[in-house]
């Protein structure tokens, strides 16, 4: 399948470019993009949650009362995690809430999610995004004109470009990412791609 070129200003520059059918026009497959969503959602929980057990806290050993007698409760240490100040019983410790996906399944994920935008027509090929200096305007420009204004919108570059992603970084809607930075999360989070002509064979060739 062919989809046109735009230029910066939204407006068709009269080229076209080859989007592969396995890329591009796969058979979605939903549970590959949930298992790579969760993973990515997952990898990004830091699992450093620590509570102080029994063992951990400081304070006297010495006895706090007597055995018997008191017609309360026998009680061996103010540490007790019956007392205030106590240790806490069976409290979180640091773990890793990491997840493995097959390599397979990672890239069939992404083929799902990007055929998935371009089946809904959610999906603009542009020929290059540049800005001499950073200008939040600027981009905001490009936003309109290509009528994703109040969208989620998800520009993938050919490579870094620091002053397009300066512009795009104070805008809530907006996000800009390499071609080597895509997930199937930001794919599907978004509501419309914006990807650089010179992007798509390099996503392309990741994925076939």
């Amino acid at each position: 399948m062919k989809a046109s070129v735009l230029d910066i200003k939204g407006k068709e520059t009269g080229r076209k470019v080859e989007l592969s059918k396995k890329v591009f026009e796969v058979e979605p497959s939903d549970h590959a993009v949930y298992l790579d969503v969760k993973q990515y959602l997952a990898n990004q929980r830091q699992g450093n949650a620590k509570t102080k057990e029994r063992a951990e806290i400081k304070g006297s050993t010495r006895k706090i009362k007597k055995q018997k007698g008191t017609g309360t409760a026998r009680a061996g240490s103010i540490k007790n995690p019956l007392f205030r100040g106590g240790g806490t019983i069976f409290g979180p410790r640091p773990r890793g809430y990491d997840q493995k996906v097959n390599k397979n399944v990672k890239k069939l994920a992404r083929k799902s999610a990007l055929s998935d935008k371009l089946k809904s027509k959610s999906i603009s090929i542009v020929e290059s995004i540049d800005f001499k200096t950073p200008k939040t305007k600027d981009f905001d420009k490009l936003i309109k004109a290509f009528g994703l204004k109040g969208k989620k919108t998800l520009f993938i570059m050919d490579g870094v470009n620091k002053n397009v992603y300066l512009s795009a970084r104070n805008l809530e809607k907006s996000e800009v990412v390499t071609d080597s930075e895509i997930s199937t999360f930001s794919i599907v989070n978004a509501q419309h791609l914006v990807i650089e002509e010179n992007a798509v064979e390099k996503i392309q060739s990741k994925l076939i």
